[in-house]
């Protein structure tokens, strides 16, 4: 395999050297991620399962990228973060994936967990699309990347998941997890500012930040809801307090958080967040949390039609 320089794109600073190009995802290839550079993908389609102004009314064009700079072990999309589902493309097939989501109507292109292959993005991006470009990650971002994303990025979609190094490390072996993502959000806002909807509602820039409630945990729910209070000023960002948590990947390992959230401790959460006076953002439903709302990762949209 061809080898490129050694890899330090991410937090976790490797220093792999990963090869150019892949066919998937393979434990055989150096660097925490097992990917090469050149993207692999698990899915590219319309997507309705966003908040509402991701989504919209014809929905998002997202793009699944397989691998992570994370191991969440409650993962419910662990089939292409972990467990190697995806199929390798070239950057010039990625920029013609966005465009055809773009003829299919898409509010926006949406690329999910796209950290390893940061190069080819910022390539796939050299020249502007027409619709905003979504960044929806799980947070764990190195400065280095974020820079090399200014003014290719008009909508950040991170994860806060954690302020409790301890969980982050025992969910998702990434101790500095906190510091290096409550950082990596700052200078998301930096780069594109409070957020604006069109006048239908559609995102057009912003950040809006994510934080998934786990079952008896909720001090650290309320401890990000405190973070971003404190950080952020009504009207500069949204946020989305998610719901839909169900016991996922390896989560049967971690017996504490091998189950549903109970109507109480979602409750309690929430009140928490009305009681902070942050009033810019998203709760969820309780329907939420089922495995339904998982996509198929067949390779849907990777391939030319």
């Amino acid at each position: 395999m061809d080898t490129v320089t050694r890899c330090d794109d991410c937090p976790r600073q490797c220093h792999a050297k990963r090869p150019q190009k892949g066919p998937k995802i393979d434990v055989a290839i150096p660097g925490y991620c097992h990917a090469p550079f050149e993207p692999v993908l698990a899915r590219a389609a319309l997507h309705r399962w966003e908040e509402p102004c991701i989504s919209g009314t014809k929905g998002s064009g997202t793009v699944f990228f397989s691998s992570c700079n994370l191991r969440c072990c409650f993962c419910q999309n662990s089939e292409i973060s972990t467990d190697g589902v995806g199929y390798g493309v070239s950057v010039d097939r990625l920029r013609q994936i966005y465009g055809e989501l773009i003829a299919q109507g898409a509010h926006n292109i949406n690329l999910v967990t796209a950290t390893p292959y940061l190069r080819a993005v910022v390539e796939s991006l050299q020249e502007p699309l027409p619709i905003p470009v979504v960044y929806n990650c799980g947070g764990y971002e190195s400065q280095e990347a974020l820079a090399a994303l200014k003014g290719k990025i008009q909508i950040y979609l991170p994860d806060l998941k954690y302020m409790d190094s301890s969980m982050a490390r025992r969910y998702s072996g990434a101790f500095d997890y906190p510091a290096v993502a409550t950082k990596a959000i700052l200078s998301m806002y930096d780069q594109v500012g409070p957020y604006e909807l069109d006048d239908d509602g559609i995102l057009k820039k912003g950040v809006i930040i994510r934080h998934l409630i786990l079952p008896g945990h909720i001090d650290n729910t309320k401890d990000v809801i405190d973070w971003v209070k404190e950080n952020f000023s009504e009207g500069q960002v949204l946020f989305s307090l998610m719901r839909q948590y169900v016991p996922c990947g390896h989560a049967a390992s971690y017996p504490e958080i091998n189950r549903p959230l109970t109507d109480e401790e979602y409750d309690e959460a929430e009140q928490y967040l009305f009681d902070s006076g942050i009033e810019d953002g998203f709760v969820q439903e309780k329907e939420s949390a089922t495995s339904d709302f998982i996509p198929s990762f067949k390779g849907e949209g990777v391939f030319h039609n």
